[in-house]
């Protein structure tokens, strides 16, 4: 660990990344800090540096000129372009995966086959790159199946079908060019039953450190109603895991690690794996290659250790399990959204509120989709604009707390569930 302070270049611009800044920012080992985008919401705590995230050339450049020692990569889309092999080319500590390791991400089918190899659970698979011989499959399985575009689909590319019919259109929607690139190549899956469970870990290639338990919720509407989101709400910990499945789930990520690592990948970053907790025992939806969003919103709040030193540890492959400790509170989060996400939703509405919820006990507003407008003033500029943060002793008063915060927050159009953490409540007998 560097005993000087290290300058930080951050890459992202939601929610998720506007939570690492807050954490960084508690390094004593943080020097200036900058952004690229950025939000609304972080230009108060950091710098915006006018570059595009996704070019590595201009990020190493950047990097290089300014002096950063650290180089954190928030979403996907960078990871799996090569920016972080870019900059680890110029000598800079990166945080987040080469390109090659975050193929895990970046195609489901890569993914699937390192989950075979590693003898780690998940749903059967086929996989396509036609729409004829998919769609036959597709028949052929006649009744409940998952369909997703194997590439980066902003969190969409997922159809969790119920019947044929919703199968077959899911299949139509991938082929016909409604993720772009990502559905050139589609995966259908078996549909797992169980709740679903969310699991971040920090990882050198070697060491992995698991983080806190979570449970997102991705429908639009309450009840799990609606098309599929980025996220509308998420709880940590998760209290209806059963004894033995966080070990399980600790187990089949470090198997990965290890599996990648015996092919000469070595996987250096966020692990993010997303699981159903089947009746025989936790299985893998999918992995992520980054901090997941909305889940990094309340797993970092309840996160005690040096963010600096933990992300420079697992670039420089000297991560101790130390490096990261728990409280023992909750925390609950709430997304506002604009009307009509996922859809199309208007931009440029006027958000009041957010000071007044912020300096409610144990609340902590994270932006997400907002900008400044000429005149200084917040507003709306994405479909996920706010994700509104409780912390407290007990998960009652965090999901309390976060729907108290929520009501002070308003601007035009302002959406979100009502029943955020219902299934924490519920048990997991009831679900």
């Amino acid at each position: 660990m560097a005993e000087k302070n290290v300058d930080i270049l951050l890459l992202g611009s939601g929610g998720r990344e506007h939570a690492l800044l807050v954490k960084l920012t508690e390094s004593p080992h943080a020097g200036k800090i900058y952004v690229a985008p950025g939000n609304g919401g972080m230009y108060g705590l950091a710098e915006k540096a006018e570059l595009d995230p996704e070019d590595g050339e201009a990020v190493a450049r950047f990097a290089k000129e300014q002096g950063i020692g650290l180089v954190v990569i928030g979403p996907e889309a960078p990871l799996v372009k090569g920016v972080g092999d870019a900059v680890r080319a110029a000598g800079i500590p990166v945080f987040g995966p080469s390109k090659e390791a975050a193929q895990m991400e970046g195609s489901k089918k890569f993914a699937k086959e390192v989950m075979g190899k590693a003898g780690v659970p998940t749903a059967a698979y086929q996989s396509f790159t036609d729409e004829q011989s998919c769609a036959d499959y597709v028949r052929s399985l006649a009744g409940p199946c998952v369909v997703k575009a194997d590439g980066l689909a902003a969190g969409k590319g997922v159809i969790v079908a119920q019947t044929t019919e919703e199968a077959l259109a899911g299949v139509h929607e991938c082929f016909g060019g409604h993720f772009g690139a990502a559905g050139k190549t589609v995966v259908v899956e078996e549909m797992l039953e169980g709740p679903e469970c969310s699991l971040l870990a920090l990882t050198d290639g070697t060491t992995l450190v698991p983080l806190a338990t979570s449970q997102d919720h991705k429908r639009a509407l309450d009840g799990d109603r609606g098309p599929n989101t980025g996220g509308m709400g998420v709880y940590s910990p998760v209290p209806i895991l059963l004894p033995g499945e966080l070990d399980q789930m600790v187990e089949i990520e470090q198997k990965v690690i290890d599996e990648l690592r015996s092919e000469g990948i070595t996987y250096s970053g966020c692990l993010y794996g997303g699981f159903m907790l089947t009746k025989d025992g936790p299985k893998v939806l999918e992995f992520n290659a980054r901090f997941g969003d909305p889940e990094t919103q309340v797993v970092l709040p309840r996160m005690k250790g040096d963010l600096v030193e933990a992300f420079l540890a697992c670039d420089s492959q000297t991560l101790d399990p130390s490096m990261v400790q728990w409280d023992d509170d909750w925390a609950v989060s709430v997304v506002l959204t604009s009307a009509g996400y996922p859809g199309s939703y208007e931009k440029g509405k006027r958000i009041f509120g957010v000071d007044d919820a912020n300096a409610m006990d144990g609340v902590t507003v994270y932006h997400a989709g907002t900008a400044l407008d000429a005149d200084g003033n917040l507003v709306t500029a994405g479909g996920r604009v706010l994700d509104v943060t409780a912390v407290a002793g007990t998960f009652e008063d965090a999901r309390n707390r976060a729907y108290e915060a929520c009501d002070k927050i308003w601007f035009e159009g302002k959406t979100y569930r009502h029943d955020i953490g219902i299934k924490a409540i519920k048990g997991r007998a009831n679900l």
